[in-house]
Parts: C-alpha cells; sequence; structure tokens
C-alpha cells in the first residue's frame, strides 16, 4: 500500500495511533440524486483510523492494531455494504453508504469498541478514501459523538 499522508487532529493525548486499512466492497445509493452511484459498483477503500489517549494498557498498547483491523476490514471486506453490514441496511437516508456514512458508521464502530477499554482510549477521526481522487473525513463533535 502506498504510504499516505493525512490531516491531523489537533489534541492533547499523550499518544496516537493511526491504523491503515485496505478493503473491497460494493455499494449502492438508492436515490434519485445518486446518478450512476444508484447501481451496485465496487471500490476498494483506503481507511485510516486515529486513536489517541494518555494510558496504554496492560500489555503495553494503546489499542492493539489487530482489533482495530478486525473490527473493520474482518467484518466489511468483500461484502455488498447494502444487504452485508447492519450499519446500512433500510432507507434511512443517513445510512446509505455513502463515503461520508461509510466514515462515520466506521468511527461508531471503533469508538464502541474503545469505550469497552479500561484505559479508554479515543477515535479521533476516520478517512475513508474511496477512489483515488475522492476522501471523506469523520470528527466526531464533543457533546454530540462524543460524552
Amino acid at each position: 500500500m502506498l504510504q499516505q499522508f493525512y490531516p491531523q487532529v489537533p489534541h492533547r493525548y499523550r499518544y496516537e495511533l493511526n491504523k491503515d486499512m485496505q478493503l473491497a466492497a460494493a455499494h449502492f445509493i438508492p436515490h434519485p440524486d445518486a446518478g450512476v452511484c444508484a447501481r451496485t459498483h465496487g471500490h476498494t477503500y483506503f481507511i485510516n483510523v486515529t486513536v489517541a489517549g494518555d494510558d496504554l494498557d496492560g500489555s503495553g498498547f494503546l489499542v492493539n492494531f489487530k482489533e482495530l483491523k478486525e473490527a473493520v476490514h474482518g467484518r466489511w471486506d468483500h461484502t455488498l455494504l447494502n444487504d452485508d453490514v447492519e450499519s446500512f441496511d433500510g432507507m434511512d437516508p443517513d445510512r446509505f453508504p455513502t463515503t461520508e456514512v461509510v466514515a462515520r458508521v466506521v468511527w461508531e464502530r471503533i469508538q464502541r469498541l474503545l469505550d469497552q477499554k479500561p484505559n479508554r482510549p479515543r477515535c479521533l477521526q476516520v478517512v475513508v478514501r474511496e477512489t483515488p481522487t475522492s476522501y471523506v473525513v469523520f470528527r466526531p463533535r464533543e457533546g454530540v459523538d462524543l460524552p
């Protein structure tokens, strides 16, 4: 995989880790404004997750990279997002698997995993690159997405 650089998230945590993932998935956007994207098509997604925190776990990790990969790549690789991923089923326009919604749902999935950790790391940013020229950055907002 080509090494990527992503927008930095200003924060005051002591540790920051970034996990890059690549997965192949298909999707369609069932909306009249989606144009050709209303038809089923696929992408090789490049996803970067930024996690930060002040404390390490008992094994010296902020979070194990393997857990992050399993939560996203292990669940979504080689799927039809609309049908195979519970987060995108139904007809709620807030849940069509657009790149924006994929980024938000990746964040939700990762943050649920992190909330179970005693060292309480936070997912600060998710970048989803759908094509070589198009990507989305999702950052949670304090008081809205984060307590």
